[in-house]
């Protein structure tokens, strides 16, 4: 039996490996084709593209904040400064696991629940990309802590800050106000790009009525770093311009006079250059330590004060609006005169009550039995109120108000600071368009002697006095009295502005005044009299006294029956020395009784410490 043998075809083999090769080649032709295109892609049409992107991943933009400007007072003596302190931030793009990154940082440092709420608030707001703080003011041990694990904490970081300090500690914090960290609120009120990495703002007072000078401009920083985010190198730099510093008018010396003045009272003082408006000493008492707030104020901390009765955290000088009481005798007395609806010499009998034409109610003076004839000098020398409802219902209230707004009652003196109110000179259009009601013969009285609807503040006191002492002449109160620019060293002093002006049609009318309210200090019977009678310098001033709370007419007033708060407020304004005022004051102690027994020896203190150069040392 034979065997086939089965003879090979070469050739077919052959043609098929070519056709096989041909489209390997083909598809290798192929993928060729696409891996060059996207590469040509790639590095030429796309260049820029992912030259960008490449650059993003190794340079980062750093935000510099700029340095807080500094606060001095009239003589150079600081109020409010910068301090180095660690802060925590965190840089939320770089952080994969945030709440994981949170919970492993509480090995390391506390923070409370208020730190997280304002990141998350602040982290809405703010981009990815920007460093935001968590918690402030870190100590030694936390910074230490940190620092050997910060390489376990991606997008975590702790810089070193500048943060504010007062160095008065609790004096002229009303005046100055102090800064805060940037809360949601105050987002809406700021350029959020000068503000990127700025932790704080002015939340009160100067630090806020000049947050634009003091806060500076934003610089710019750009900084290699390597895949870790950790800084390689400083590529550019555009630095931050510093904010400029403030030379205010306060005399630090003269506001802790007058703050120590008040002892354990509640009350305020402001006083004022008449030549000027220059405020000297601007004081609410009782007062507070501002650095509490600048880096979070501890709940516990914050209620003692807001709830505290004596309510230190309220500015009496600029918000508290009291009944002026007394105090503004005089400028009725002138207005009178002005008018010529009573002369000097005119007496007015006082029998301890005085009553209007068919009416049966009696408005009372301040001393029962009476004060007998009273010329005008008499009666604001010992302050006559039945004189002065007499010279109230004759003159009529609307010749009154017209007449006292041009000394600045009734409206805000424009101070450069926050929370200033207009106090309230009553009218019978005001009466009318607030109430609907008619303005009757009875509120003109209570005018008269500074009570009733009739509200001021101390600021408002204090200016109207010296716009007495300048025989009218009114300035716009001011507390910044100079400004330097950092960057060249300049310094720019600031213009007073007259605020307005009352020509005196008689200047014996403004003589005269000035002479009685000279004898309310001076002379034997005034009022004041226990603070003049040693004095070595003349002061011209009128006390005052405002009800808490209204009498009944078969009811007197006895103050050793009352509690303290409602005794009546003691007040004093004044100008010395009488030829030549370089100073105008207004004191009110809360619930204080007579204005020549508390308010007038504080005056005398601050008028003292000013005029005498009387220092004491700087207490924190």
């Amino acid at each position: 039996m034979s065997t086939r043998v089965q003879i090979k075809d070469t050739y077919s083999e052959t043609r098929l490996i070519h056709r096989r090769l041909i489209i390997a080649a083909i598809f290798v032709f192929i993928l060729m084709s696409i891996v060059l295109s996207r590469l040509y892609v790639l590095q030429v049409v796309d260049n820029e593209h992912f030259t960008t992107l490449s650059n993003s991943n190794r340079v980062r933009i750093k935000a510099l904040p700029p340095t807080r400007g500094l606060i001095y007072d009239r003589n150079g003596i600081e109020l409010a400064n910068n301090r180095p302190s660690y802060q925590l931030e965190i840089i939320k793009e770089e952080v994969d696991d945030l709440d994981d990154t949170l919970t492993r940082l509480k090995q390391h440092i506390h923070y409370t629940e208020r730190d997280l709420k304002r990141y998350q608030q602040l982290s809405i707001r703010r981009r990815p990309f920007e460093s935001i703080p968590l918690r402030f003011n870190l100590n030694d041990e936390e910074v230490a802590s940190l620092s050997v694990n910060l390489h376990q904490f991606q997008g975590v970081e702790i810089n070193a800050r500048l943060t504010r300090n007062y160095p008065l500690g609790k004096h002229a914090v009303h005046a100055l106000g102090y800064v805060g960290r940037i809360d949601e609120n105050d987002l809406y009120r700021i350029d959020e790009t000068n503000y990127v990495n700025t932790s704080h703002i002015g939340k009160l007072g100067l630090e806020r009525f000049y947050e634009k000078e003091l806060h500076g401009e934003v610089g710019i920083q750009r900084i290699e770093v390597n895949a870790t985010g950790r800084t390689l190198r400083v590529l550019s730099e555009i630095a931050p311009e510093p904010g400029n510093n403030l030379y205010l008018s306060l005399d630090s010396n003269l506001q802790q006079v007058a703050e120590l003045a008040f002892g354990d009272q509640n009350g305020a003082a402001v006083a004022i250059d008449p030549q000027n408006g220059e405020v000297l000493a601007l004081v609410s008492m009782p007062t507070f330590d501002p650095n509490l707030f600048v880096n979070g104020i501890s709940h516990k901390a914050y209620d003692d004060l807001r709830l505290s009765k004596n309510r230190p955290l309220f500015n009496r000088a600029l918000s508290g609006q009291y009944p002026p009481g007394s105090t503004t005798k005089p400028f009725f007395g002138l207005a009178a005169l002005e008018h010529k609806t009573i002369t000097w010499n005119k007496p007015v009998f006082c029998k301890g009550y005085y009553q209007l034409p068919n009416d049966e109610r009696k408005y009372r003076d301040w001393k029962k039995k009476g004060h007998g004839f009273m010329r005008m000098k008499n009666a604001i020398t010992q302050s006559c109120d039945v004189y002065f409802y007499d010279l109230a219902y004759n003159l009529g209230i609307d010749r009154m108000s017209p007449f006292l707004a041009q000394f600045g009652f009734g409206k805000k003196t424009q101070i450069d600071s926050t929370s200033e109110r207009p106090g309230l000179l009553p009218s019978r259009k005001w009466k009318n368009s607030t109430k609907g009601q008619p303005w009757y013969p009875g509120e003109t009285l209570i005018t008269g002697i500074g009570q009733g609807a009739f509200l001021a503040t101390p600021l408002q006191l204090a200016n109207a006095t010296a716009a007495m002492s300048q025989a009218g002449k009114r300035y716009k109160p001011q507390l910044m009295r100079a400004i330097e620019y950092p960057a060249d060293s300049d310094i720019l002093e600031q213009k007073t502005e007259i605020a307005g002006e009352y020509s005196i049609q008689k200047r014996k009318n403004w003589n005269y005044i000035v002479d009685s309210m000279k004898n309310v200090v001076h002379g034997y019977l005034g009022t004041a009299y226990r603070i003049g009678s040693t004095s070595k310098y003349k002061i011209a001033g009128k006390t005052g006294t405002s009800q808490v709370f209204t009498v009944a007419q078969d009811e007197e007033y006895d103050e050793k029956k009352i509690s303290k708060k409602l005794r009546d407020h003691a007040l004093f304004i004044g100008f010395a020395p009488v030829d030549k005022p370089k100073i105008a004051i207004a004191v009110i102690v809360e619930n204080g009784g007579h204005g020549g027994a508390t308010a007038a020896p504080i005056a005398r203190k601050i008028m003292d410490a000013y005029l005498l150069n009387q220092i004491i040392e700087t207490q924190g």
